[in-house]
Parts: C-alpha cells; sequence; structure tokens
C-alpha cells in the first residue's frame, strides 16, 4: 500500500517566479517566530509557537520557479505524545505553470494518517497554503501573525 500524505492544491494568477519568491518570504504566511534565512539553498530555519510547535528545517531542493523542498531536521510539537512526529518529513512546494496561472502542489510527506496531529496539523497547514499563503502571493501583502 502507498504511505499517504498530506498534500493540497492552490491555484493563482500570478507567474511560477513570483510564486516562489513568495513562498520563500516564509515569515509573510506563516505565523509564529522565524529565525534564519528561508530563502537559499541549503539554508537552515526555525519555526516556534512557545509551548506547541518547534521545528527546524532545512532547503534541501531550491529550483527557482519550480520547486522548494525542506527536510525537517527536528520538530517538538507540544500537542502530542510523541513530539517529534515531524522529524525526519518534507515539506515539499511544487510550482507548476497552467495557461494564464500557476498552480502550486503542496505535500507534507510523512505526515500521514497515522500521526496524532495529522488532523491538526493539516487543518493548520490548508489554512497556511489555501488561505495566508494564497493571500500573500495575490497580494504581495504580509498575512497577520
Amino acid at each position: 500500500m502507498k504511505p499517504q500524505h498530506f498534500t493540497t492544491t492552490i491555484l493563482v494568477d500570478q507567474s511560477p517566479i513570483e510564486v516562489f519568491n513568495a513562498i520563500n518570504n516564509v515569515r509573510g504566511w506563516w505565523p509564529g517566530d522565524i529565525t534564519g534565512e528561508t530563502n537559499k539553498p541549503q539554508a537552515e530555519f526555525t519555526y516556534a509557537v512557545p509551548e506547541k510547535h518547534y521545528a527546524k528545517q532545512k532547503i534541501t531542493e531550491f529550483i527557482p520557479g519550480k520547486k522548494i523542498v525542506w527536510h525537517v531536521l527536528e520538530s517538538a510539537l507540544g500537542f502530542v505524545k510523541d513530539k517529534s512526529e515531524w522529524q525526519g518529513t518534507d515539506i515539499v512546494f511544487e510550482i507548476i505553470p497552467k495557461v494564464g496561472k500557476t498552480e502550486v502542489q503542496f505535500s507534507h510527506l510523512g505526515l500521514s494518517p497515522k500521526f496524532e496531529c495529522y488532523q491538526a496539523c493539516s487543518k493548520g497547514w490548508t489554512m497556511l497554503i489555501n488561505d495566508n499563503l494564497s493571500k500573500l502571493i495575490a497580494t504581495g501583502e504580509t498575512q497577520p501573525n
């Protein structure tokens, strides 16, 4: 049986490079404390919401206008028994040009329904990608923290 992962897709009017740049402006769409560089290959950055969520990511793929992959090096989720559920997973943004539009296929590889955090995390990712990131791409305005 093929493993299941969380995925969601958005379609926007902006170009693939505009989408790529917006995704890399992580502080503009992912509310929380972000430390480190989020816009260059092999960079590492952390995301934190005290006592709720901590993750350290490394940018392992960085193909302008096409693809970004963050590998989760460390994680500590404060709302589940196995605090390290995200550790070793990959967060993937695939950018696909369409006629007059750009599609973003977001996947959190390794985040599967067997995880205790799946329901809360998938709801969170849906809001972040479908609302916050989509609005940042469309307007260029950062989303509230």
